[in-house]
């Protein structure tokens, strides 16, 4: 599965940037991945229908995740809750190798992963589901995962109980991105918040 090199302007939704930044204000210290506790975005209760956290055990040959929370939108997208399940086998053997590969790559790198993904709803209105993965660890391996889904669509309306499941034809990639350039953030108060810098 072929990756791209992106800085964090490839984020299209501005709460998603928001949430990079935060990650980015955290990495920047040391250019080391930051611990889970660390991080807390402002009004991130706002947020959680649409995040997903992840815990990682990196001891097995390839990372194996287990889901911990129930974020409403994945549980409505895929049909069901998935807490306390491991991931591959809550997406099952359809969608788990095109889902899956994008969740170790950003363990591999210990970097933030970006993708877009267009799929039909029961309706046949093409919906564009943005995913945005952060990892975390204590100083070694991974040990967790924030998953952050945004769904969109250029009808407007959509449906998206069973969007993942709901018909024969598998999600489109159309982007697929590790976020490993111009990886700063910006000092509150000196330019727009939710900006990152660029350095040519």
């Amino acid at each position: 599965m072929q990756f791209e090199s992106a800085n964090p302007s490839v984020v299209k939704s501005i709460r998603q940037r928001d949430f990079l930044n935060n990650w980015l204000r955290l990495y920047a210290r040391g250019q080391v991945i930051p611990r889970i506790d660390e991080y807390q975005p402002e009004r991130i209760e706002e947020d959680l229908p649409d995040l997903v956290f992840f815990s990682v055990d990196m001891t097995a040959q390839e990372p194996r995740l287990t889901i911990q929370s129930d974020g409403t939108r994945m549980a409505n997208a895929y049909g069901h809750t998935g807490k306390g399940r491991q991931l591959d086998e809550y997406l099952g053997p359809r969608l788990a190798p095109i889902v899956v590969p994008v969740y170790h790559e950003c363990i591999a790198r210990r970097l933030p992963a970006y993708t877009i993904a267009d799929i039909d709803d029961v309706y046949g209105r093409v919906v564009a589901y943005e995913r945005l993965l952060l990892p975390f660890s204590d100083g070694g391996p991974v040990t967790h995962l924030i998953a952050s889904l945004k769904t969109i669509s250029a009808d407007g309306s959509f449906e998206i109980r069973n969007l993942m499941r709901g018909n024969d034809r598998l999600p489109e990639p159309r982007l697929r991105a590790i976020i490993d350039r111009d990886l700063f953030h910006r000092a509150p108060g000196r330019i727009p918040r939710g900006d990152v810098l660029e350095f040519g």
